[in-house]
């Protein structure tokens, strides 16, 4: 997969949790992802079609998205309920549309379906194309998320 293809979500990650949560994400080292089982508790999932067909998703572990969700609402949010599952569908959504944006810039059009959220600890994320998923660890203070890329060849 084009790494010019990956940068922009990386870095659209970092600026939405910064500009809606005012919190921190530290990207990890990218890796090949072999199975479908999320990686956290909560996950956004958006289709794209454009340049090429895929899915984005983001998966938080709970402390991450109830650190992040508390930091947008301005309360502490100690528990995983539906407004913490929509804010982590309305995440994704920001991040893909911001990565989507970067992309667009460099010539690449990409648009975006709805976002779905999927919950519940080792919930399964089904890519819709048969390409290579790349997953992306990020760390915040309140835990860990990781972001999948899975993009046709």
């Amino acid at each position: 997969m084009d790494v010019a293809l990956i940068n922009p979500f990386i870095n659209a990650t970092i600026k939405v949790l910064e500009t809606m949560a005012q919190a921190e994400a530290e990207a990890g080292k990218p890796y090949l992802k072999k199975d479908n089982i999320a990686k956290g508790d909560v996950s956004g999932l958006i289709g794209i079609t454009g340049e090429t067909n895929g899915t984005i998703s983001v998966t938080f572990d709970s402390g991450s998205i109830l650190k992040i969700v508390s930091k947008m609402f301005g309360e502490e949010v100690t528990n995983l309920n539906s407004e913490v599952a929509d804010a982590g569908g309305e995440l994704t959504n920001m991040i893909s549309g911001q990565a989507r944006r970067n992309l667009e810039e460099e010539g690449k059009v990409f648009e975006a379906a709805i976002p779905s959220v999927v919950t519940g600890t080792n919930h399964q994320i089904t890519h819709i194309t048969e390409g290579p998923i790349i997953a992306i660890p990020f760390h915040t203070e309140g835990g860990s998320f990781t972001i999948e890329i899975c993009l046709e060849s």
